[in-house]
């Protein structure tokens, strides 16, 4: 029996584009075309996509988990227990997490106008007091830290959702920016780094071009924030970075 790429799609609750990409990689070649020249999808590519999903969620970028799943010595069993390893410590981690916020029922740590509650509900399996305490160790005694806090002070529910949802949009269209070949240095490119910039400016700061290169520098250099950047495409970070330095460069002229 073979499935159709929207079937597959509705089973694992990702996108047909996901799996378009994936094929076109050579991470998840389906094994039949149809007459009329469709993908199809066995149940070892169901297996196969499983296996990938699995390490996707546990942040391995694209090209890892190829180099697994394609190692000619590798047990099957052994990603089992790889995985469920793994998952263990993750499931350990969230637990820590959930308890902490229950501690900071009380709090307001980080000047956000939720309730702890709302902040898990936001912010999903990131840890916003972490990146609160080290945001502030970093940039505490600056006028953009300040004004960012201000800011943020302000904030509901609402409108950290609608900013996180800018966020993906953009992520999204980013990731078909280079899906296509745009270059770094392409006007495209160039008008998606400024985009980014404005962003930061009205939700947080003012940032201008010199210090969005700055931070561009510590989106590649930091693995943190590498990651977040990478997950929305493998490479995004060092591309984003260098059409960072191009829109300077662009407005500097």
């Amino acid at each position: 029996m073979s499935y159709s790429v929207g079937q597959v799609a509705g089973f694992a609750g990702v996108t047909v584009r996901t799996l378009h990409h994936y094929d076109d990689i050579g991470l998840l070649v389906p094994s039949e075309r149809s007459h009329a020249g469709h993908r199809r999808y066995s149940d070892a590519d169901l297996d196969r996509l499983q296996q990938i999903l699995f390490y996707r969620e546990l942040g391995f970028p694209l090209d890892e988990v190829a180099a697994l799943l394609d190692d000619p010595g590798a047990d099957p069993r052994a990603h089992l227990r790889r995985q469920h390893e793994l998952l263990t410590a993750r499931i350990e981690k969230l637990q820590k997490m959930a308890a902490a916020v229950e501690q900071a029922m009380e709090a307001r740590t980080m000047g956000i106008n939720l309730t702890p509650e709302e902040k898990f509900e936001v912010f999903g399996d990131k840890d916003p007091e972490q990146y609160a305490q080290e945001a502030e160790e970093r940039w505490g005694g600056t006028e953009a830290y300040a004004e960012s806090q201000r800011r943020a002070a302000r904030y509901t529910k609402d409108d950290w959702k609608r900013m996180q949802a800018e966020v993906a949009d953009w992520g999204e269209r980013y990731d078909a920016l280079m899906a296509a070949g745009g270059a770094p240095t392409s006007p495209a490119a160039m008008d998606m780094a400024e985009e980014h910039r404005r962003h930061i400016c009205g939700w947080f700061y003012d940032c201008p071009y010199e210090m969005h290169q700055g931070l561009a520098e510590m989106y590649v250099a930091d693995e943190r924030f590498k990651a977040f950047y990478d997950s929305m495409r493998p490479g995004l970070a060092e591309h984003l970075r260098d059409a960072i330095r191009a829109n300077a460069a662009r407005h500097a002229s």
